[in-house]
């Protein structure tokens, strides 16, 4: 006896069928930035969007003190979307990969939450911490794992 199968319409569940939007948070650091490029290749072997994201840290302490600080972070921006344009134009014709930039503040653990959230990720990747601090604190990518809400990869 077979039983009857719910139609797939009405059973879509978001990454089953492979991953439509995949995101990968860089912050200029070499792991990030072959985080990125690893995400790439998944985006291109799966026809997944690529959402390249940069946290812009919000430094209150800094601004009070009249640093620009929103100036040095969207200027970071601004390098990391050239450097990506850069990388693009070098396959170009050999991999073509669909990518967008997006920017979010806050500290790196909520941006990247808030980015896989509003862009509706299916796997988030980033690259191992460089920070030493990261032992005291916990890294990013313990935190996204530890919230158990997307596939995580983690690039050394």
């Amino acid at each position: 006896m077979t039983t009857p199968r719910s139609s797939p319409a009405s059973s879509f569940e978001r990454g089953t069928d492979g991953p439509k939007v995949i995101v990968a948070g860089v912050d200029g650091s070499d792991s990030s930035l072959r985080a990125a490029a690893y995400a790439g290749g998944l985006a291109r072997r799966q026809n997944a969007l690529l959402a390249i994201v940069y946290v812009q840290p919000v430094m209150a302490a800094g601004a009070a003190l009249g640093v620009p600080v929103a100036d040095t972070t969207g200027q970071v921006a601004e390098e990391l979307v050239a450097e990506v344009r850069a990388a693009t134009e070098r396959v170009r014709g050999i991999w073509d990969v669909r990518w967008e930039f997006h920017t979010f503040p806050g500290d790196a653990y909520n941006g990247l939450v808030q980015a896989a959230d509003e862009l509706k990720a299916d796997a988030v990747l980033v690259g191992l911490s460089e920070s030493a601090g990261h032992r005291f604190i916990g890294s990013v990518a313990v935190k996204l794992v530890k919230a158990g809400r997307w596939p995580v990869t983690v690039v050394p």
